[in-house]
């Protein structure tokens, strides 16, 4: 969608469409807007903060993605990166990699993402396993998983909320 089909409103964060748009314009700008919310700098203090940002990145695949949002002491973003690309039920993700990343990006913590294309935000079995798998491997330098949230059509799911961290 061109910037020529908004324009910017009165009020601080709102805007008047201008000319005709369609739901494809709406949804990239959506994805814009959530990009831009997860700019660098940015605080994630609370599981519902992640959800407004990360739920129109993700939600809308085929196909599993696991991303990580790469955080500074305090919990401000330096980096999001979709990490892994799956399969409709699976995605193969490698702790190594993950923490080679937060060592790149000098993480002090990390929130781990990533979508269920069904819909169904509800954590699986593998899910928590790798969960687990990365905290420890995260953990043996000194970076904290502070989340695992999953994203589903029909909303998302906080590992830290659901008391699984």
């Amino acid at each position: 969608m061109t910037k020529s089909k908004l324009k910017a409103g009165e009020v601080a964060g709102t805007y008047q469409v201008v000319e005709p748009v369609t739901e494809a314009d709406i949804i990239n700008l959506a994805k814009g807007f959530a990009r831009r919310k997860l700019a660098r700098g940015c605080k994630i203090t609370q599981p519902s903060q992640a959800f407004e940002h990360l739920r129109p990145l993700l939600q809308d695949y085929e196909h599993e993605v696991f991303s990580v949002l790469f955080l500074d002491t305090q919990h401000r973003v330096i980096c999001f990166e979709e990490m892994f690309r799956g399969t409709i039920d699976t995605s193969s993700v490698y702790p190594r990699e993950v923490l080679k990343a937060a060592l790149t990006y000098n993480a002090a913590a990390v929130i781990l993402v990533h979508n269920h294309p069904s819909g169904d935000p509800e954590p699986s079995d593998s899910d928590r396993r790798i969960t687990q798998q990365l905290k420890e491997a995260l953990g043996l330098m000194d970076i904290r998983v502070i989340d695992h949230v999953v994203v589903g059509s029909e909303g998302c799911k906080s590992f830290a909320e659901m008391g699984y961290l």
